[in-house]
């Protein structure tokens, strides 16, 4: 077996971990640091929306020996408004527009032929008004509040108010970070990049709901045991999925990476741009906010109820009698004792659980009434 591979089967055992919920006060702190950074992005700069938000014209050209400066130079001076130019893969330039109108389109499209030294009659024009890109905006906006709604009840149902809180927090948490980058690095927002934010959003439930699935399971009947407080049980949850979320992520990260990398910057393909950046943001800061922000966050909420905190005053009490006494947690327990661990009421806990001495010499030892 691989190293990583017996890494995760350890940590699904439980014999290794890493206290997340313990140091859930450091990772809060740097996701709202991330998160100022994105808000001060998107205060200051702003985002870069895509003609199909804000209306504007999109000139095609044939093949031409114009580099990409000069034509953006060019389409500036006609239209008084800034440029978007790419270079096409038969040669010719895309320009792009935003903010004007129908009727200076025919005189921009002129002046851009001439300054170009191509037949306007070559100059393909598409043409989107302000109008329709407001009902672009709004549709976007429809969309994925009528996502966010729908993920709450989902995970109320399918597990507790608590965790749909959670993961709402962390979606809200990989949605504002995704936006910031895109306000701080420029790049043009389109349609595509409302797809690519519904599906990274995708990804980050997945891997939170696999947390919230084991967490869900090992906590059955929490409060008759003594041996873990929910903070901890859920610590294991997150140690016992890690791996896999891990290797989830990185999968899904490697094609998006050549998009963005090698699509975008290497070939220059800056279409690809709008959907790979937010795939690529979005699917890093969703498997951090599945690992650090949502199992934690719930912790803390559950760590509020009565009934949590009665348990954690039993196993902390238990804790420091046994310590007081010199006696490891796993020991055997004695026969004045009685054993609160039944196997009735353990919880399905990850991890290898020792069985007491005097319950395994009990199984052992035939009946007295059997000959």
């Amino acid at each position: 077996m691989s190293k990583l591979g017996t890494l995760g089967a350890r940590l699904h055992r439980g014999e290794i971990g890493y206290d997340f919920v313990g140091k859930r006060k450091i990772w809060y702190g740097i996701s709202i640091l991330i998160t100022i950074t994105a808000i001060l992005g998107l205060t200051v700069r702003g985002l870069n929306m895509g003609i199909e938000f804000q209306g504007g014209a999109v000139f095609t050209t044939q093949k031409t020996s114009v580099s990409v400066s000069q034509a953006e130079t060019d389409a500036e001076a006609a239209s008084g408004h800034d440029a978007i130019v790419q270079k096409l893969g038969n040669g010719g330039l895309r320009i792009q527009i935003a903010g004007i109108d129908t009727d200076k389109s025919d005189k921009i499209k002129t002046e851009l032929a001439k300054d170009l030294n191509v037949d306007p009659e070559k100059i393909n024009a598409d043409l989107v008004g302000p109008s329709w890109g407001d009902q672009i905006a709004n549709k976007a906006w429809e969309g994925l509040a009528i996502f966010m709604v729908l993920v709450v009840i989902y995970l109320a149902i399918a597990f507790e108010w608590r965790m749909a809180i959670a993961a709402l927090v962390a979606l809200i948490h990989d949605i504002t970070i995704t936006v910031g980058i895109y306000a701080l690095v420029g790049f043009e927002v389109t349609p595509g990049t409302v797809i690519g934010l519904l599906t990274i959003l995708g990804y980050s439930l997945y891997d939170t709901v696999v947390v919230f699935d084991s967490l869900k399971e090992q906590t059955k009947d929490i409060t008759k045991q003594t041996r873990w407080t929910y903070s901890e049980i859920a610590d294991r949850s997150i140690n016992g999925t890690l791996v896999r979320s891990i290797n989830t992520t990185v999968v899904a990260l490697l094609p998006v990476a050549g998009l963005l990398f090698i699509g975008g910057g290497v070939l220059g393909a800056g279409t690809l741009n709008d959907i790979s950046l937010s795939l690529f943001v979005g699917l890093a800061a969703g498997a951090y906010s599945s690992i650090f922000i949502a199992t934690p966050l719930v912790a803390d909420l559950k760590e509020r109820e009565p009934q949590m905190k009665a348990l954690r005053k039993r196993v902390l009490a238990k804790r420091a009698q046994a310590a007081a006494q010199g006696v490891p947690l796993d020991a055997p327990v004695s026969a004045e004792e009685p054993d609160d661990e039944s196997e009735d009421a353990a919880p399905a806990v990850v991890g290898p659980r020792n069985q007491p001495a005097s319950r395994n010499r009990g199984r052992g030892r035939p009946s007295g009434k059997r000959r």
